[in-house]
């Protein structure tokens, strides 16, 4: 698993998997591109901007452009809720990697490559696979109504092959476990990993902290998710989901743990109380397939015996 690469947030694979490749009938790949009548499947398009999937954005021609495009488009569409009335997944991360570019003066890719990847020695992360190492890219696989799978998504996997124009703030970046583990550690540490130090403590504490409205949970203020995980007791924070009560979850784990997931069903968490980073990469699409994330998490803890 740590010499492949993976596409999206956090990937991995599945042997067991048909290798049957999703390339065909115009039904299939509507279907799996999130489009209808030849429109749009909003329900597609929101989880992918919000799972960081590069094949798919706002608008179809926004991987075509750079992010000050689809940011100038976003800041002229109308809200779907007031601020604060309701959470719901968006586009602010991708905004939020346009302001990282608009500060900086630079591309987001030679922002995070110089400011991030290259001090904590994330060497396979990027926002493409070099092209020496393509044959390390695990599959992306998918399940989908009327057709047995699950099967290879190569129509949507393959992105990753390829350097985008529109550099996500969002997601998108393409890395292995054990990189994506030093960047858990790091949060872990509160900012430093190895002796380096990208963010203050403060910083973490306040990101890991329920920024919802009265202190609520998601499942009081957000908008339904297309998830199997549920969301009582769950809050959120600064780019992280928050677990205010385990207890109200019904779920083992410590007050205080964030984490967050990926549509191709990958999770991970940080529990500061325990010391515990947990990461999952696998490479399914949808999420909600099997209830992977809350079973790893009981099988983790059931291991901790102090």
């Amino acid at each position: 698993m740590r010499d492949e690469h993976h596409a999206g947030e956090q990937l991995g694979g599945d042997g067991q998997a048909h290798q049957q490749r999703i390339s065909g009938n115009a039904e299939t790949r509507a279907f799996f591109a999130g489009e209808q009548d030849g429109r749009p499947h909003r329900a597609e398009v929101s989880e992918a901007i919000a799972s960081g999937i590069p094949a798919v954005a706002a608008e179809r021609g926004d991987r075509r452009r750079v992010l000050a495009a689809p940011c100038d488009v976003w800041a002229r569409l109308p809200l779907p809720v007031a601020p604060g009335g309701e959470w719901n997944s968006s586009v602010a991360t991708d905004v939020l990697g346009r302001v990282v570019e608009v500060v900086s003066g630079q591309t987001l890719d030679r922002f995070f490559a110089e400011r991030i990847l290259q001090p904590l020695a994330m060497s396979d992360t990027g926002f493409s696979v070099p092209e020496a190492d393509h044959g390390r890219l695990a599959a992306l696989y998918a399940v989908a109504p009327g057709i047995p799978g699950p099967i290879r998504y190569d129509l949507m996997g393959d992105q990753a092959l390829k350097p985008p124009t529109l550099l996500s703030g969002g997601g998108g970046l393409v890395s292995t476990i054990a990189d994506y583990h030093r960047f858990a550690q790091l949060l872990l540490g509160r900012g430093e990993l190895d002796g380096v130090r990208l963010l203050s403590p403060r910083t973490i504490d306040l990101m890991a902290s329920n920024h919802l409205p009265g202190g609520a949970d998601l499942e009081a203020v957000g908008r339904p998710l297309f998830a199997e995980t549920t969301f009582i007791g769950v809050g959120f924070g600064l780019g992280f989901s928050v677990l205010l009560d385990p207890v109200v979850n019904k779920t083992l784990g410590n007050r205080g743990e964030f984490a967050w997931g990926g549509a191709a069903s990958t999770a991970f968490w940080v529990d500061p109380v325990d010391q515990v980073v947990a990461i999952f990469m696998t490479q399914l699409l949808p999420s909600s397939t099997h209830p992977i994330r809350s079973e790893l998490r009981q099988l983790v803890y059931q291991a901790i015996l102090d």
